[in-house]
């Protein structure tokens, strides 16, 4: 009886999903003016947000026909979902390799970006919301998942670091898609940015944040799309080449360091 709850389970969840993409899709784009520029909602966040309307924990009526099982697949198949979408990116950089190669130099010094979570979370963290440990989880990078294997190797899941990591790698996924969807077109509106650069600054080594990033940059600059996908997708590989090595020896030791100084009566798990 278990197993065919569970196969009607798995059943009702791509129904689901289906029905979520397809009031999606006739929604469409929306663009909405504002003052600086124009803010774009894609059919991938009206998904993301009906998604999270009907998750059983949120709206207790689609636990009748969702298990809890059923959620926890789906959380785990965004990454795999997401794979044919990056190998289509990656077939876009062949074509613009003279562009990627001219901008060569960007794409490599823009990795010390990733330090710039540091100096924004951690003073946030520690001096405002009061945090432990967890703040070294949470504020030595955007907590992608090679950032999070990082965490769980050297401190565990179960560790405050690894909470504040999990803290940010779920905020992330949940609210990180809306931000990169609105803010490209914002930020190109202000007339400061070269769109190589935006495109460059949407390949932070997340999936469902490089789409949503280029699908509304693409929308707002349409005739530069092969040039921002191939620059994105480029950016997004060499995040998780090199974004890595920044965590292992700058960024995480950067961090503990940091938080030493900061509390130096904490003696919670050996940095």
């Amino acid at each position: 009886m278990t197993k065919q709850r569970a196969a009607f389970s798995g059943i009702y969840l791509h129904l689901t999903v289906l029905a979520i993409v397809i009031v999606a899709e006739l929604i469409g784009i929306i663009k909405l003016p504002i003052g600086i520029g124009t803010v774009i909602f894609l059919p991938m966040l009206y998904a993301f947000a009906l998604g999270v309307v009907l998750n059983p924990n949120i709206l207790k009526a689609t636990g009748k026909f969702l298990s809890h099982d059923s959620v926890k697949l789906s959380g785990t198949m965004i990454t795999v979902a997401i794979m044919p979408f990056i190998a289509k990116f990656g077939t876009t950089v062949g074509p613009q390799i003279e562009a990627v190669i001219a901008a060569g130099p960007a794409l490599i010094v823009q990795e010390i970006g990733n330090l710039g979570t540091i100096a924004l979370a951690f003073p946030v963290a520690v001096f405002l919301l009061r945090m432990g440990r967890e703040t070294i989880g949470a504020a030595f990078s955007i907590d992608r998942e090679p950032n999070l294997a990082l965490i769980v190797d050297k401190y565990g899941l179960n560790s405050p670091e690894g909470a504040g990591a999990m803290g940010v790698y779920a905020t992330g996924t949940l609210i990180g898609t809306f931000v990169f969807a609105i803010m490209p077109p914002l930020v190109h509106g202000l007339g400061v940015f070269d769109v190589r650069a935006l495109a460059m600054s949407c390949g932070v080594g997340s999936g469902s944040m490089l789409a949503a990033c280029t699908g509304s940059l693409v929308a707002s600059v349409p005739d530069q799309k092969d040039l921002i996908l191939a620059l994105a997708a480029a950016s997004n590989i060499l995040t998780y080449a090199t974004g890595l090595y920044v965590g292992v020896f700058v960024a995480l030791p950067l961090t503990e360091w940091l938080y030493r100084k900061a509390r130096p009566n904490d003696i919670g798990n050996p940095a």
